[in-house]
């Protein structure tokens, strides 16, 4: 069994409780000299103390893992890629940092976001696309703040999940029952009537204390839309106060932070966490038989499945994604060490683009990354018509994925050999910072790395990188 070495964090938590190393020392049954070895990570913690100390801080034993540590020093790669080509720090230094100093690691790759933003501001002004407040005068998109709000907590809102299972207790909330359950608690609790044949998906009149659905929405489409009133009508000040931990109150961001909220507490309330994920595994995550049961969409399930991170009863880790056709990534969301590229544009290898090719269809791909690690993902298209034969639909793809240790506990891993690295599938993180220099699919020159130009040669490789002159052994 790996040894846990967790000294920053253990002395990071006992810091925020403001507990001394001689109190915690007296708690723990351990030394001073011993816990403070720990804290150093000079020794690791051993099962007894893993154990006290989950019952003295109430936090799961995977509060000390290191599952976490692969997406921040991916993160740290993206940010920091010129530092590393010119070998200024390496890979090893990117992870004993992560390891052994997080916080540090996290403003460290919050510098790094900034410093490559502002080049993107000057790139625009010298190409004259800044606006009449200057070259990209705003703050990032709202909808990418909204993306990263998730993102940083592994797309797992707990007190968010569990006031949506209680409300789904309370009411009754069953597969077969939902609509009726929904419209039970909005008529009854909050006198709102329903409405069909709004000119939109869906809007909420507060005067007339009215929520106009569109006629063209699927049964499993009005759930969701209820749930969301439902929430924001019932727990709106704790939607408030969550989206104010990171946003200003009143921004866009805020605002939009609150509906995304609303939206997870909506997911939560028509698919309550302990019946989802108690069908979930013993379904061996068969995302076709979960819709069926629950009478819900194909992304609407995938999406749920990708949340269910409860402390002590935590489901697969996924990673969720959602594309189109151009590549635009519109949602992503992560629950493991799988790292999404900011710097703009996907790896066309990944199989969610595959799923393009036979729309309906699951594909299923183990995926290697770079550092090594192996990921099997799942992907199909789901498509959406507004309605008439003339009217324009849209399409996209879904892409669920969880680290290949937990692959076993999936049906789609069945017939595949996960323990072989050879077959799977050499991926990126997108081509301007993949390290997968001999890649023939590559569609950009990697970043930091000069490019092998010669008139009287040409290679299968797109972009060859010159090969840096060895240096002379010295004497």
């Amino acid at each position: 069994m790996s040894k846990t070495y967790a000294g920053a964090r253990l002395r990071r938590l006992r810091e925020e409780r403001g507990i001394s190393q001689a109190q915690l020392a007296r708690m723990l049954e351990i030394s001073p000299s011993y816990l403070n070895q720990m804290e150093h990570d000079s020794r690791p913690l051993t099962v007894p103390v893993l154990l006290r100390l989950t019952e003295t801080f109430g936090v799961d034993p995977g509060f000390f893992a290191e599952r976490d540590n692969a997406r921040a020093v991916a993160d740290l790669r993206e940010a920091l890629a010129d530092d590393l080509t010119a070998g200024r720090v390496s890979p090893a230094d990117l992870s004993e940092l992560v390891q052994r100093l997080p916080a540090v690691a996290a403003v460290l790759l919050d510098l790094g976001r900034r410093n490559a933003a502002l080049a993107e501001r000057f790139a625009e002004a010298a190409e004259g696309r800044g606006g009449p407040a200057g070259p990209g005068a705003g703050p990032r998109p709202p909808h990418e703040e909204i993306r990263e709000f998730f993102y940083r907590r592994q797309n797992y809102l707990h007190e968010t999940d569990l006031a949506a299972g209680r409300l789904a207790a309370e009411i009754g909330v069953r597969p077969g029952a939902v609509l009726a359950a929904l419209s039970g608690r909005l008529t009854e609790r909050h006198r709102v009537q329903l409405s069909a044949g709004a000119d939109s998906l869906h809007r909420y009149d507060p005067a007339r204390r009215t929520l106009h659905l569109s006629a063209r929405l699927r049964p499993g489409q009005q759930a969701f839309r209820m749930a969301t009133q439902l929430a924001l009508l019932e727990h709106g000040a704790a939607l408030s106060a969550l989206a104010s931990e990171d946003f200003e109150e009143g921004s866009a961001a805020w605002s939009l932070a609150r509906i995304g909220i609303a939206n997870y507490f909506a997911a939560a309330l028509i698919l309550p966490y302990e019946p989802f994920h108690a069908a979930a595994e013993a379904a061996r995550y068969d995302i076709e038989l979960l819709t069926d049961h629950f009478g819900l969409g194909y992304e609407t399930i995938c999406h749920r499945l990708s949340t269910l991170q409860r402390p002590r009863h935590r489901g697969v880790p996924f990673s969720f994604v959602r594309v189109d056709r151009a590549g635009n990534m519109s949602k992503r969301q992560s629950a493991t060490g799988f790292h999404f590229s900011r710097a703009g544009g996907t790896c066309p290898l990944w199989n969610v683009y595959e799923a393009f090719a036979s729309p309906g269809r699951i594909h299923v791909q183990i995926a290697a990354m770079p550092d090594g690690q192996r990921f099997l993902w799942t992907a199909r298209t789901v498509t959406r018509h507004r309605g008439g034969w003339s009217e324009p639909g849209k399409t996209f793809a879904i892409g669920l994925g969880c680290e290949i240790r937990h692959a076993a506990r999936l049906v789609y891993s069945d017939g595949l050999d996960l323990d072989n690295s050879a077959a799977a599938t050499p991926i990126g993180m997108g081509c301007r910072i993949c390290e997968r220099l001999e890649c023939p699919q590559r569609a950009a020159p990697p970043l930091g790395r000069p490019l092998a130009i010669d008139e009287h040669r040409s290679t299968f490789v797109p972009y060859p990188v010159a090969v840096p002159p060895a240096v002379p052994p010295q004497r």
